[in-house]
């Protein structure tokens, strides 16, 4: 199947499932205690918010070696913002949430 090629970052699969996961998160942390709207809910809708924020800003790059180096970047800090700072703290939020 071919499809033609993205005319937006919104044409993009993977952004509009990111968005999707935006929404899902926002849902998720309206449900946490309101002593985390700063802490925990703000964290986890910050970083959720800059996945298809940076595809956005991906999708403009010209050569296909500054798209490279920008999802490498990108990739990099993304996966060090919320696992160090947060999973310990997102478990035990979603477990109370779950009983």
């Amino acid at each position: 199947m071919h499809r033609p090629p993205a005319r937006s970052f919104q044409d993009l699969t993977v952004w509009q499932k990111a968005h999707q996961f935006v929404l899902e998160i926002y849902r998720l942390t309206a449900l946490f205690p309101k002593s985390e709207v700063y802490g925990l809910s703000a964290q986890l809708r910050r970083a959720a918010v800059s996945v298809p924020a940076n595809i956005a800003e991906g999708f403009k790059k010209r050569s296909l070696l500054d798209k490279l180096r920008f999802i490498t970047s990108r990739r990099d800090h993304s996966k060090k913002r919320v696992t160090t700072s947060s999973l310990p703290k997102i478990l035990v939020t979603c477990r109370q949430h779950q009983n």
